[in-house]
């Protein structure tokens, strides 16, 4: 029942939280998934698709969310306060809005997937519906145009309400007495502003060249760090120094592959 949901999503966020380990205080439960938990520590990690190397890796409790480290305190930190910043992409994990809006403030052009609206009994989803939030209106599948009514925080609902008992589509849309209802989130105009984007074709060969390069480099790390995933030392500072020791000697391995070397005053690859 709700309230027992309630209980229960709570008591899970405290436990979260709390130390699971005495010899090893600073780990903590992490999820990959509602499904797959495991504990200890994340590898945040940052890299070049160009180059194939590691810029930056951050070692955290497994509790932390992937998208707290994607600011310029975190593994952007570098390029803070350079001038010619490097475009920062990422999957569905780094694409809240307001992880978006943090990043374009601070002058990074951002290529984040935002995941597509979903609805659990095979109806509409709100994708499916037009949301005008600079015209403060939604438009549904049908055509029905209702306004935005905002609230304090710049959250918002569209209730469409009465419009939808005689709507021909309405067996396709929602099941509710009072009709359907469209949350509009505070940060709505990124969210629409990002979906656009990422139907575009040229949006679409970006994130499909870059992405491979970036997984496969991740893997590789994984396969070299941990072999299975499993720490080898205790302590966050102690799993940091060993993650960025192995995240060199992957880099370095690069440079060999690329033959680089330094000729006559100079850097040179076996392509240059």
């Amino acid at each position: 029942m709700a309230g027992e949901d309630g209980v229960f999503r709570i008591a899970r966020r405290v436990a979260a939280d709390r130390v699971i380990s005495t010899v090893d205080p600073e780990a903590r439960h992490g999820r990959k998934s509602q499904n797959r938990r495991f504990d200890g520590y994340k590898a945040h990690v940052s890299c070049d698709p160009d180059g194939e190397f590691i810029d930056d890796i951050v070692i955290t409790p497994a509790n932390t969310h992937d998208a707290d480290l994607a600011v310029v305190d975190g593994l952007l930190a570098d390029h803070a306060d350079a001038d010619d910043k490097p475009t920062v992409m990422g999957d569905s994990a780094y694409a809240s809005p307001d992880t978006i809006d943090h990043l374009e403030h601070d002058g990074f052009e951002v290529i984040t997937k935002v995941p597509a609206a979903t609805n659990g009994q095979g109806m509409f989803t709100k994708d499916d519906f037009g949301v005008d939030v600079e015209r403060e209106r939604v438009v549904c599948p049908a055509g029905c145009i209702v306004p935005i009514r905002f609230s304090a925080d710049g959250s918002g609902r569209a209730e469409f309400g009465f419009r939808c008992a005689g709507c021909p589509k309405r067996e396709q849309c929602t099941t509710a007495v009072s009709g359907r209802t469209i949350t509009v989130h505070r940060r709505e105009d990124i969210l629409q502003r990002k979906k656009r984007e990422q139907a575009r074709s040229e949006w679409q060969a970006a994130y499909r060249g870059d992405r491979p390069k970036v997984e496969r480099k991740i893997a590789h790390f994984m396969r070299v760090m941990w072999g299975g995933r499993a720490a080898r030392t205790r302590g966050r500072e102690r799993v940091q120094t060993d993650a960025v020791t192995r995240a060199a000697v992957i880099n370095l391995a690069r440079l060999a592959t690329l033959h680089v070397a330094f000729t006559d005053g100079r850097w040179t690859t076996a392509t240059a």
